[in-house]
């Protein structure tokens, strides 16, 4: 692959992973490992999912104030900006299933010690904000080390479906199953809600037993050098020297940031320019997460039939479909197409990328790496949503809406220059120079 300046700027290059190669150790457990780990990130989720819904509804019941409730949302998200550059560092010390063994240890810690407050009566919103937080901080953990864990747990050539499957889950029960799971618990009762939530992550935390396999990032006794920061620098450095890894992230910048615009403003938009009811909205919103769960099942022949970078440009379009549908229509059944291509891409995108990343970063440096990925990623949806709630007051919900549209159709050509198929081809086929 012809290097850029970018390329052969200076920073660590540790050997990354080389192609599937048959017989590899891990073939006769990675269909185990596979859903072991689908099972684990489909409870995690959907218990996260249902308290992203739980807190701020609880919240509700104290107070009015706008600003109050909406910072319980934030406690659950911030920590993905504050925290995740000292999350990777950690992934990439420790044995990765005991951090995920922690990381649930303190959601369950967290959901006992509110639904406690629940029963008794003494829920207050400082008991909110810290169990938010420290729920976030563990999702921010839990996501981390999932993550780097898999190219451990799963044999390179069935690296795509173990992908497909685990980020199918992801979106299809922290976005779709697990706020309406969430609504029909509270209807029960908060205390119903929360005590579900734990045992979920009870059940996750046994579930992660079952995986075989080593998953420490590095040999016993070998300890890293240097300090913390430059830890986090030798993550930086190394997304921003790999051309193709930076540009997957700046790209998902933008298209993340598209997200947090779409879901914060939906709501007004449904209600306000298209008038639906409340379960009119629900059938919007569930569009999303069918989309994704189509593009889950249908990753593998889609790469096949039109390749990873087509696959990955289907996301882009799908995004500025999903942001141009209210734009330019009020009918329900446009609107949830736009949904639908948006959640569909988002998987086809967030498989492909993750197959691509596990292929060329090495396994000692995967948990700075996704930190660093999801700080660009994860970190502009609340820009997002803020910025486009700025716009729509200035200019209107449609012309907020159609920033976004334009933003997404703007990655297209700088996609298309840096996402070549040779680029892939020998990102992915060959370990990177050392």
């Amino acid at each position: 692959m012809e290097k850029t300046s970018a390329d052969q700027a200076p920073g660590p290059r540790p050997t990354a992973r080389t192609a599937p190669a048959p017989g590899h150790p891990l073939d006769a457990v990675s269909d185990r490992n596979t859903a072991v780990l689908v099972l684990f990130t489909s409870l995690t989720n959907l218990a996260d999912g249902v308290t992203k819904v739980a807190l701020p509804l609880l919240a509700t019941q104290l107070t009015a104030s706008p600003a109050l409730v909406s910072a319980v949302g934030l406690t659950l998200t911030l920590p993905w900006l504050l925290t995740a550059l000292h999350v990777g560092v950690l992934v990439d010390r420790y044995d990765r299933r005991l951090l995920l063994w922690i990381a649930n240890s303190v959601r369950l810690a967290a959901i006992t010690a509110l639904l406690a407050t629940t029963v008794t009566g003494t829920t207050t919103l400082s008991a909110l904000y810290l169990g938010g937080i420290a729920l976030g901080v563990a999702e921010v953990v839990a996501l981390t080390s999932a993550t780097a864990l898999v190219p451990t747990a799963v044999a390179p050539g069935k690296l795509e479906r173990a992908n497909a499957w685990v980020a199918g889950a992801e979106t299809v029960c922290n976005e779709f199953c697990g706020p309406f799971v969430g609504g029909l618990l509270l209807a029960a009762g908060a205390s119903i809600a929360l005590g579900t939530t734990g045992v979920a992550y009870v059940i996750g935390m046994v579930v992660l037993a079952l995986l075989a396999g080593r998953f420490a990032p590095r040999a016993e006794g070998d300890r890293p050098t240097g300090s913390v920061n430059q830890r986090i620098a030798e993550g930086l450095s190394f997304l921003w020297n790999q051309r193709l890894l930076r540009m997957m992230a700046l790209a998902l910048t933008v298209l993340c940031a598209c997200w947090g615009a779409w879901l914060a403003l939906m709501p007004l938009v449904a209600t306000s320019l298209m008038g639906l009811s409340a379960q009119e909205y629900g059938m919007l919103l569930s569009a999303l997460g069918a989309g994704g769960l189509v593009g889950a099942l249908t990753v593998s022949r889609v790469n096949r039939l039109l390749g990873r970078r087509w696959a990955m440009f289907a996301d882009l379009v799908g995004t500025a479909a999903m942001m141009a549908a209210p734009v330019l229509t009020t009918n329900l059944w446009l609107v949830a197409a736009g949904a639908f291509a948006g959640g569909m891409g988002g998987v086809l995108w967030t498989v492909n990328s993750r197959t691509i990343s596990q292929r060329m970063v090495a396994t000692g440096l995967m948990g700075r790496y996704n930190a660093a990925a999801r700080l660009f990623s994860w970190g502009a949806m609340p820009l997002g949503a803020g910025l486009v709630g700025v716009l729509a007051e200035w200019f209107g919900l449609r012309a907020a809406f159609t920033v976004f549209a334009v933003a997404a159709l703007l990655v297209i050509v700088p996609f298309l220059r840096t996402v070549t198929p040779r680029v892939l081809d020998e990102a992915t086929a060959h370990p990177v120079p050392g």
